[in-house]
């Protein structure tokens, strides 16, 4: 008699979004396209695809724009309990889908580092606590705004804020209280690099009027 395995095989995170990214048109593709994609593997999911881009040097005009106001729109659905509504200027702009399969798979060996940081259950009372899950939530709706902030030809200045949101989605999703507290503390190394930039670019300019 031949046995037969007693549990099929859980896809991890990256295999997932592996799978996603096969999936992705030859030619364009909008946001509500993908979110077909992504199916009802849920939005915190979508929300780590969305960030990959970010992860290594892709300039695509308005990805930041449209990806960060959906990781927002994203947040703000969470905070609020409530469904996802995109407005059809987001989710029906069309961005060139070869491009954006090619950042997304350059990404993903960074993104495959990351996901091995997270340890399932870990620190459970910041994931389950309904104080923290509020806090993780806000943390993601500001991730999300310092992602579109205008800094985009700077290096590191999309990198910080989609790390955030990366970690604080693999902790919420896998209830990971670690990777969350890893996700917060990205968002104040953002914060203190864009204030590092303002400072320096202000004191740059004192210096050339005083000349």
């Amino acid at each position: 008699m031949t046995g037969t395995p007693s549990s099929q095989t859980v896809e991890s995170l990256g295999e997932k979004i592996e799978r996603m990214i096969k999936q992705l048109p030859e030619h364009d593709v909008t946001l509500l396209e993908i979110m077909d994609i992504v199916g009802n593997d849920g939005l915190l999911l979508l929300t780590v695809l969305l960030s990959l881009i970010f992860l290594v040097p892709v300039s695509i005009p308005g990805v930041s724009t449209v990806f960060g106001s959906a990781i927002l729109l994203i947040g703000i659905t969470r905070l609020l309990s409530r469904k996802l509504w995109l407005p059809a200027k987001i989710g029906q702009r069309r961005l060139p889908a070869a491009k954006l399969a090619a950042g997304f798979a350059q990404a993903l060996s960074w993104f495959h580092r990351l996901e091995k940081i997270s340890k399932p259950h870990r620190l459970g009372f910041f994931t389950e606590s309904a104080v923290f899950n509020l806090l993780n939530n806000m943390a993601l709706i500001l991730a999300a705004v310092l992602l579109m902030m205008p800094f985009g030809l700077i290096p590191f200045s999309n990198t910080f804020p989609a790390v955030a949101v990366i970690f604080l989605a693999i902790g919420m999703m896998q209830r990971d209280g670690g990777s969350v507290l890893l996700g917060h503390l990205a968002n104040v190394a953002t914060i203190a690099y864009f204030a590092a930039l303002v400072f320096g670019g202000v004191a740059a300019a004192g210096m050339a009027v005083g000349a």
